[in-house]
C-alpha cells in the first residue's frame, strides 16, 4: 500500500455566508485525499486546544488518517475567514495561531516510514525540509510562491515540485514546468485551475484539461490534483493515466463546500458579525 505523511499547516477555513468552519490546510487536505484514494496517510501538525482543534481532530480520525503525531499546543487553532464570489473563494482575514509548529525528532523518525512526505510553503517549515528529503521522496508545493532563488534552493531535492498557474497562460505554465525540472525536480506539476495541468519529467511534458463539472466551491481543488499525481507516480502509473484521474477527483473536490467537507458552526476568535457587514457582497 502507498504510504505518504504530510507535514505542515492546518486551519479551519470559515464561511462567512454559511457561519460554518470546514477543517483546510493543503498538507492536512492531502492527508485525507491520500487515505480516500486507498493510500495510508498521516499528518504531523500542531493544533489549539479550541473548538476548531476538535473539529480538525475528529475529521481526520473519521477519514483515518494516522493522528498519533498531531499535538494540541496553548493558542488558537488557525483560521481563514472566506467569502465567495460567483463559486470562488474571497480570503477575507486569517490568524496562523499555532500551526506554525517546529517538528521534534520522533517526528522525522516517525516519517521515515513512509514512501513520500509532502510540505507546502505556506507550512513555514523550508528550514527542515532537506533533512526530510534525506530519508524520504519529498513532495513541495510551492503554490505561487516561486521565485527563482527558492525554486533553486527547493526543487533540486524535490521528487515532486507543484505550483500553481491558475491566472496564466499555458506558455506560462509551461516554463514554469520546464523552471522546476531544469532546477532538479524529478517531477514538476503545474496546476492550471479550469485549465487543467501540466506534469513534467526530464524532456518530457504531459497535459490535460480540467474535467466539465457543475462547481460549487474551489477550495481543496488544487490540493487534491496535487495529492492523487503523487500518489499516482507512488505507485508508478503511467502520467497521463494519473493526470486524468487527478483531474476527475479535482472536479469532485469542486462539487461540494470545504476542501474535505466535515462542516461544523463557526467558532473562532473573531467578530464574524463584523466581517459579514464589512463584506455584505461575499
Amino acid at each position: 500500500m502507498v504510504k505518504i505523511a504530510a507535514m505542515g499547516d492546518n486551519v479551519v477555513d470559515c464561511y462567512l455566508s454559511q457561519n460554518t468552519m470546514f477543517p483546510g490546510g493543503n498538507c492536512l487536505n492531502l492527508s485525507v485525499f491520500i487515505r480516500r484514494f486507498g493510500g495510508e496517510s498521516a499528518y504531523v501538525g500542531a493544533v489549539g486546544r479550541d473548538r476548531a482543534s476538535y473539529l480538525i481532530a475528529s475529521a481526520l480520525d473519521a477519514e483515518g488518517v494516522d493522528v498519533s503525531h498531531l499535538r494540541r499546543l496553548d493558542g488558537p487553532t488557525a483560521y481563514c475567514v472566506i467569502g465567495h464570489r460567483n463559486s470562488d473563494r474571497v480570503f477575507v482575514t486569517f490568524d496562523l495561531g499555532v500551526s506554525m509548529f517546529t517538528p521534534n525528532e520522533a517526528d522525522f523518525s516517525f516519517v521515515q516510514g513512509f514512501d513520500a512526505v509532502h510540505i507546502g510553503q505556506s507550512s513555514g517549515l523550508d528550514e527542515h525540509i532537506a533533512r526530510v528529503a534525506a530519508s524520504n521522496k519529498l513532495s513541495y508545493d510551492f503554490s505561487n510562491k516561486y521565485t527563482d532563488d527558492r525554486l533553486q534552493k527547493i526543487a533540486p531535492i524535490c521528487f515532486l515540485a507543484s505550483a500553481s498557474a491558475r491566472d496564466d497562460s499555458r506558455e506560462y505554465a509551461l516554463t514554469l514546468a520546464h523552471r522546476m525540472v531544469e532546477a532538479g525536480a524529478e517531477w514538476a506539476l503545474v496546476t492550471r485551475g479550469a485549465q487543467g495541468a501540466i506534469l513534467g519529467h526530464g524532456d518530457d511534458r504531459f497535459e490535460v484539461p480540467a474535467f466539465r463539472t457543475q462547481v460549487v466551491d474551489t477550495l481543496g481543488a488544487g490540493d487534491t490534483f496535487i495529492a492523487r499525481t503523487l500518489y499516482g507516480l507512488i505507485k508508478e502509473e503511467a502520467p497521463i493515466k494519473l493526470l486524468n484521474a487527478a483531474a476527475h477527483a479535482a472536479a469532485e473536490t469542486c462539487g461540494y463546500y470545504g476542501a474535505v467537507s466535515h462542516g461544523a458552526p463557526i467558532e473562532i476568535s473573531v467578530d464574524v458579525d463584523a466581517l459579514r457587514a464589512a463584506y455584505p457582497d461575499l
